[in-house]
């Protein structure tokens, strides 16, 4: 149950796509650092069916995964000890990437009982005169809840009220149920819109993570210098997944649903048997396709205080791997995917079951 990434394969209208630009000779050459301009184009007409608004081709760039493009980002915009506010728990990778372009990450608890959201509130407590970037990931790897309108407007105005930078990492933006919405906070308004960059990509929504594509929609002086760093570091993202991604961008989306249909049916079956196992306490995921239950009972129940040696016996006993909190600043919670067979997991919760129980 450690998987972050979906159990399905590429749509095959995108590897037609792809397959197609390789026999056609189209795949075998360079394009420009940040991306095809047709590529950029199929960026445009996304935004506009899913966000609301039109985008210009110097507004966006590519990269070799949205993690790369996070990368870029912080290299391209923090100086030396630049604040980086990050919700608690956050996508493993963010802290870092602060770290090594010399920025200092500020981490602000997001609480279970407001569903592992912070407040404004919470960010006025931690904003100094160096905050820089506010960092927001919804759907939220690893909690999979979602800001509502009303939240992020009130972040949004908050952001711009102190001239701080919006990161909106929206690569669960399409993954989401039982009536719930994703809501782009860039969409919200004029000013916000201009405060944010957006981080996506169609390893999720599209089942592509191997192939390794991310983008960046946003201010044209910070998307320009992404763009120098790509072509100083790795160059264009390989040609025949940008073609392929022109046709996850643009093409039927039939798949997209009939993958978020199966998680939701995953998700809705495997939160209540997961309720049931003794000391775990979870907060049911609106978004993404992970739980992440807080375990702090289970430990002391069976004599843990430390949730890697509690994942490692889970392991080595129930044969069940989980993925520890401890990386996403939770040290209480594990992190579960249903991005696999009902069957699977069904089975696996049994087995934490009589874990917990034995």
């Amino acid at each position: 149950m450690t998987l972050g990434q979906p159990d399905f394969h590429t749509p095959e209208n995108i590897q037609d796509a792809a397959v197609k630009a390789i026999r056609e000779g189209q795949a075998s050459f360079y394009t420009v650092a940040s991306g095809l301009p047709e590529l950029k184009a199929a960026v445009n007409t996304y935004f506009e069916r899913y966000y609301g608004y039109s985008v210009a081709s110097n507004e966006v760039t590519f990269a070799t995964g949205a993690k790369f493009s996070l990368y870029t980002f912080f290299m391209a915009v923090i100086n030396p000890l630049d604040e980086v506010i990050i919700p608690t728990p956050y996508w493993v990778s963010y802290g870092d990437q602060v770290k090594m372009a010399e920025g200092i990450p500020v981490f602000v608890q997001a609480k279970e009982d407001n569903d592992f959201k912070v407040t404004v509130d919470q960010l006025e407590l931690v904003r100094t005169d160096k905050t820089k970037v506010l960092v927001l990931n919804s759907p939220s790897n690893p909690t999979g809840m979602i800001y509502t309108r009303e939240e992020l407007l009130a972040i949004g105005n908050w952001a711009v009220e102190h001239d701080i930078l919006i990161l909106a990492d929206d690569i669960y933006g399409r993954l989401v149920y039982n009536g719930n919405e994703f809501v782009p906070i860039s969409s919200l308004s004029e000013a916000i819109r201009k405060q944010t960059i957006v981080i996506n990509g169609v390893s999720k929504a599209y089942a592509m993570t191997g192939w390794r594509v991310g983008y960046a929609v946003g201010d044209p002086e910070i998307v320009a210098a992404m763009s120098k760093l790509t072509g100083q570091t790795t160059s264009n993202l390989t040609a025949v997944s940008q073609y392929a991604t022109i046709e996850a961008l643009t093409g039927p989306q039939d798949s997209v649903e009939v993958m978020r249909q199966a998680f939701e049916e995953r998700l809705n079956t495997i939160y209540p048997l997961l309720c049931e196992v003794p000391g775990f306490e979870v907060v049911k995921p609106q978004g993404a396709f992970y739980l992440f239950p807080n375990v702090k009972k289970a430990m002391e129940m069976k004599g843990y205080t430390d949730v890697t040696e509690f994942t490692t016996a889970i392991l080595e006993e129930a044969e069940v791997a989980l993925v520890t909190g401890a990386g996403f600043g939770a040290p209480e919670n594990v992190r579960l995917s249903y991005a696999t067979d009902l069957d699977t997991l069904k089975e696996a919760v049994n087995r934490l079951k009589a874990f917990m129980e034995k």
